[in-house]
């Protein structure tokens, strides 16, 4: 990946947890993270070798600016992996700056590598972005909430 002189993206590290719950806290919209919860989801995921934390930092300042969470598992109907995007995130400031577009950049290297057959989504508020830079639309999503 090219890198942007405005800023960078890598791997996110157990040092940038402080700097991602924020941002998680931004994005969420059905639940609200604690402190405690996320501390725990972080670290279990920035290990794990099918999920990709990613991290987008401010050139200058070193500022976090964005993140990506996104999985590589295995799947019957594509003969094999598959990626899932689960969360994108930027800052206010810097959205429409191509933040997004390097992150998901990059998680689709990490997900081709693997050997994933597709990267795949669910979006309320971004579909334009995405077909921008390439997806198509093709399912609905539907969820359901555990019972309290």
């Amino acid at each position: 990946m090219t890198p942007d002189p405005e800023f960078s993206v890598r791997r996110a590290g157990p040092d940038d947890r402080e700097d991602v719950y924020p941002l998680a806290r931004e994005q969420a919209t059905s639940f609200e993270p604690s402190p405690a919860g996320f501390a725990t989801s972080f670290c279990v995921l920035i290990s794990d070798p099918n999920a990709l934390v990613l991290v987008a930092t401010e050139a200058q300042t070193g500022q976090l600016i964005g993140y990506l969470l996104g999985f590589r598992h295995e799947t019957f109907f594509a003969d094999g992996p598959v990626g899932w995007v689960e969360e994108v995130h930027t800052r206010a400031g810097w959205r429409r700056g191509g933040v997004a577009r390097a992150l998901m950049l990059e998680f689709e290297h990490w997900a081709w590598e693997g050997g994933a057959r597709l990267v795949a989504l669910a979006t309320r508020r971004a579909q334009s972005f995405y077909e921008a830079i390439g997806y198509e639309d093709s399912a609905v999503y539907l969820r359901k909430l555990a019972p309290e």
